[in-house]
């Protein structure tokens, strides 16, 4: 009907009308809260690139996901600092690495909390790269039998999902074939499946000491130009055995993610990355834009488009701010 019978602004009308015809809903039930552990006691020490978020030791992890789980977020995502690197990481697949040890903690703190890991070995390696390094290259298939001892450990310490961020080839089915072959058959994979070499993961890279020592990522990650490779890296993954995909980051690949969505009918993932969140943490702390209407305007944004879960650095907050209506 044309105006002035229909007019668009009639639902728009008050707050209590306007929720009732919000077509996308953003919940704590939707956010995966990253953790950075490290060894010591009693250690939390903020990321100067990244007010609010914390390397923490084991102790305090458990503190934090308490909280976290008290605020109704499902999951946290672990990321951890070694003792020491080497040129495999050897802590990565240690019975008492730093994730194995936080994995142990939160479970026993909090066992309904799910626990997710991130599986990668440039924490852990003195290079920096997500790959074991022989004869100056980059060698997939030795860097796939780390992976799958990565796994493995992760599973024996009580992961209830582990998930591959290396844009290693044959990652997933090397993962899932490690994982049922040493009896791990419920625990869940979630794929890094789409991930692009991005300049938004600066401040992670302070956070997790993962910056590459020489070169950089390009030659394994995806090319910020590339929308249909995508959807091929995500069907490998499909294919080899994922149990959720994920697109990183995400707000630059709304369009990404909105593919993914419409191609495939797994659980999809958006990671708000560390960039991200350091962008609208400055801003905010300049006074130059509304953090709370930001934050879950961006959050809304990556359910939009499809995304079923978001890992966030913003979790806490915005399940806050939800709560508060």
């Amino acid at each position: 009907m044309p105006f002035p019978a229909q007019r668009m602004r009639r639902l728009r009308a008050g707050a209590t009308l306007r929720r009732m015809v919000r077509e996308t809903q953003l919940a704590p039930d939707d956010f995966i809260y990253p953790l950075f552990v490290v060894h010591g006691q009693g250690v939390r020490r903020e990321i100067g690139s990244m007010p609010g978020v914390f390397n923490l030791s084991v102790d305090e992890a458990v503190a934090e996901a308490q909280e976290v789980y008290g605020l109704g977020i499902p999951a946290v995502i672990l990321f951890g600092l070694p003792q020491h690197k080497d040129p495999i990481g050897l802590e990565n697949f240690a019975p008492e690495g730093i994730v194995q040890q936080a994995i142990r903690a939160i479970k026993k703190a909090v066992p309904e909390l799910v626990v997710i890991t991130d599986v990668c070995l440039c924490e852990y390696t003195d290079h920096g790269h997500c790959f074991v390094i022989r004869e100056g290259r980059f060698d997939n298939d030795a860097t796939l039998e780390i992976l799958g001892k990565v796994v493995v450990s992760h599973a024996q310490a009580g992961a209830d999902i582990v998930a591959p961020s290396g844009m290693v080839d044959g990652m997933i089915a090397t993962i899932r074939s490690a994982l049922d072959r040493e009896g791990f058959s419920m625990t869940g994979v979630m794929s890094y499946a789409v991930k692009y070499a991005s300049g938004f993961y600066g401040p992670f890279r302070e956070a997790a000491d993962s910056a590459p020592a020489f070169g950089d990522r390009h030659s394994y990650q995806m090319d910020p130009a590339n929308a249909r490779e995508a959807l091929r890296e995500a069907r490998l993954d499909v294919e080899e055995g994922a149990d959720v995909l994920m697109v990183k980051p995400g707000l630059p690949y709304l369009d990404v993610l909105r593919r993914v969505r419409e191609a495939f009918d797994l659980p999809l993932a958006a990671y708000n990355v560390s960039g991200e969140y350091s962008m609208v943490k400055a801003a905010a702390l300049n006074g130059w834009l509304d953090e709370r209407r930001v934050v879950l305007e961006t959050l809304t944004a990556f359910k939009r488009a499809g995304a079923d879960l978001i890992l966030t650095y913003h979790a806490k907050d915005a399940a806050c701010w939800l709560r508060e209506g």
